[in-house]
């Protein structure tokens, strides 16, 4: 075997020793190992310990096996550098590590010290056990721009400037990718629960209690980065045909009668509708995963008279399990809850039927292989086998703990600290897993979290319990083109919102219209919400009515209108899927994915590319009849209503009376908007 390659500089007592090691750069000092190895083309993976090597088997967000590439490495004069097609990355004897395009030299990212003397880029702060506190500190760019992180509610397409908590919440998804306006794409390969701090004097990367600091980095347009990207942690499958259609949705149809109900209307007035969602409650107990006969008699006739209506069940799944269900005292005993690491099981009080209280449920550890087995084993024998029921929807998948302190919990695949941003990623793998070796190809899970890699599951990303307001409108739009960012390409929102919102009240009829219009030109489409008049939370609540025809004569024919217009663009939905399947590529795209050559693409945070050709404009404000886009340079636009021709590089006003979202075609694209 091969000597490593080393070079020892003399000239300071605290510069350490770099090596050429299998291919990569590894740097060793002060107790400290960094190691530098190609990870996929034009990409690199860097980790850091404390006190030996660094380690192997630690969860991460990573594929086992990197794609191959070729790299170069050189150790001269104390100092390391790779390069990897776009990438070049040097390591000087402090251990100090800097990014570089391979082709002019030029940085894009550099590690940075806090202080000349004392922390350096990297600090470790024992927190026991082998665990740190790990700090990683990079320079900032007076005109950096940053986007990704998945899922917030925030507002801000671009985070310079944010504090960004990497911790799962409902509607706040942590999803810890960055991609740059420099040139580079970062995955903080952690899922440990702490913080990004994205600062004018410092990016810094926190996780509260991990063995190693673990990050991939990639060079490259935006798009190639998503490419880069999805080839490391995984690519999404391919979105089954029925799910580019229409999602019916509402808290909640409480029987079987109701729900068919709404699906035999559906089709008595012709209206398009691929799917309809069995919300929760539906079941005997929580955590029995099974449906309810009092109020579910008969399943089979249930799912037959939908698929002859050409409709797909959709069945909610939560990962909570109640102590009056038959499976919890096996669950316990096997070890298949999470833990804590002092006191009771992790639980959150929640109603169950027949009992008058809550009760505290618990939840299964999602990280461990054998309880997903089992939840899976009841999922199939409840659900799947008897009924052919394939999609779930995984909600309160956080997991939704009350109160939620992850460090003191305890998972099969490590501390909650540690692990704790795994959960929903681990939690979807149950179902993918699940469906596959069930014979099952086409697999979707509907996931109100996610954490990167969850797509390579099946899992799409809803933007959980928000507002009904036209300001959380606007948000969505800064949401979901984060999200895109982040890998995942299947997302949506509720549309119209969760909380609240009354079907009779006019202004939220305009509300309503404008977030449809959304909806219809989002990557999935689904009307859901738990609209007024609502009840109490438990067993026999609902909301108010949800269905198309439920906002008023006026409003009617405007919802029909978007339905039949996304069903004349699934073709070309579809397509953008698949892209998203082979290529990684997002569906729901910021301007500058596309024109990452126009310095105001990158500004663009009320507008996105559906696909690569046709740019939306939704409106966000109450009483808006027209509205102001910027087209991008480097193509022209055709507005898709009126077929009126623009130059690329302009902002123009065109109308938007309450039946339009402005719709703008690329360099004469033809798809079907117009009737």
């Amino acid at each position: 075997m091969n000597q490593p390659k080393v070079s020892l500089a003399q000239s300071s007592p605290t510069v350490g020793t770099i090596r050429e090691r299998d291919g990569a750069l590894e740097w060793s000092g002060r107790q400290e190992t960094v190691r530098v190895e190609p990870w996929g083309p034009d990409a690199v993976r860097v980790r850091a310990r404390l006190g030996g090597p660094v380690l192997d088997d630690l969860p991460g967000a990573l594929l086992a096996q990197a794609p191959p590439t070729e790299a170069t490495v050189k150790v001269e004069d104390g100092h390391g550098r790779l390069t990897v097609g776009a990438l070049t990355v040097t390591v000087d004897a402090e251990g100090l590590v800097r990014f570089l395009r391979t082709d002019d030299g030029g940085e894009l990212l550099a590690e940075e010290r806090a202080h000349f003397w004392w922390p350096g880029p990297r600090l470790y702060t024992a927190v026991g056990g082998g665990h740190h506190r790990l700090e990683q500190r990079f320079a900032a760019y007076d005109d950096e721009k940053l986007y990704g992180l998945g899922q917030h509610q925030h507002g801000f397409l671009d985070q310079k400037g944010l504090v960004v908590d990497l911790v799962q919440r409902n509607a706040e998804v942590s999803i810890p990718v960055l991609t740059s306006s420099r040139g580079y794409t970062l995955l903080w390969n952690n899922p440990a629960i702490g913080r990004v701090e994205l600062a004018h004097n410092g990016t810094r990367w926190v996780a509260d209690s991990a063995r190693q600091i673990d990050y991939w980095i990639t060079a490259g347009s935006p798009a190639d980065a998503q490419r880069r990207y999805s080839a490391v942690t995984g690519r999404t499958p391919m979105l089954p045909e029925w799910a580019a259609g229409f999602w019916q949705c509402k808290l909640r149809y409480r029987t079987q009668d109701e729900l068919l109900a709404v699906a035999r209307e559906y089709k008595r007035r012709g209206l398009p509708i691929s799917a309809i969602v069995c919300d929760f409650f539906h079941w005997t107990h929580l955590g029995e995963w099974r449906f309810d006969p009092k109020e579910w008699p008969d399943p089979a006739a249930m799912v037959r008279e939908l698929e002859e209506l050409g409709i797909k069940l959709v069945v909610s799944v939560w990962p909570s399990v109640s102590p009056l269900s038959e499976n919890h005292p096996v669950m316990e005993q096997r070890g298949y809850f999470i833990g804590t690491q002092y006191g009771p099981l992790a639980h959150a009080d929640w109603p169950d039927k027949e009992v008058a209280s809550t009760v505290q449920v618990a939840f299964y550890d999602a990280t461990n292989p054998e309880a997903r087995e089992f939840v899976w084993s009841r999922i199939k024998e409840n659900y799947l086998d008897p009924y052919g029921i394939t999609a779930f929807w995984l909600d309160a998948c956080e997991p939704e703990l009350k109160p939620g302190f992850p460090e003191n919990l305890r998972y099969w695949a490590g501390p909650g600290l540690e692990v704790g941003n795994l959960y929903p990623a681990e939690n979807a793998r149950t179902f993918d897993e699940g469906l596959r070796a069930a014979g099952v190809d086409e697999v979707i899970t509907l996931n109100r979290s996610a954490w990167a890699g969850s797509q390579r599951h099946g899992a799409a990303l809803w933007s959980g319990d928000i507002g009904t307001d036209f300001a959380t409108l606007r948000r969505q739009i800064a949401a979901g083109l984060n999200t895109a960012l982040s890998g995942i390409p299947w997302w949506n929102t509720d549309i119209g919102g969760f909380h609240g919102g009354d079907p009779d009240d006019e202004a939220y009829r305009e509300v309503l219209v404008r977030w449809f219009q959304f909806g219809a030109l989002s990557p999935l489409m689904r009307l859901h919400g738990f609209r007024d008049p609502g009840m109490p939370l438990g067993p026999e609540m609902t909301g108010g009515p949800n269905e198309v025809w439920s906002y008023g004569e006026a409003a009617y024919p405007v919802l029909e209108k978007y339905l039949r217009l996304r069903e004349r663009l699934r073709p070309y939905v579809l397509d953008v899927m698949r892209e998203a399947h082979e290529q990684g590529l997002p569906v729901m795209r910021p301007l500058f994915l596309e024109f990452p050559d126009d310095p105001a693409a990158w500004r663009v945070d009320d507008a996105y590319l559906l696909g690569p050709d046709l740019l939306v404009a939704p409106v966000l404000t109450a009483g808006a009849t027209t509205r102001t886009a910027y087209l991008p340079a480097g193509a022209r636009w055709t507005d898709a209503w009126t077929g009126e021709s623009y130059e690329g590089g302009t902002t123009v006003t065109v109308d938007a009376p309450l039946d339009r979202i402005p719709l703008f075609l690329r360099d004469g694209a033809s798809l079907p908007v117009a009737e």
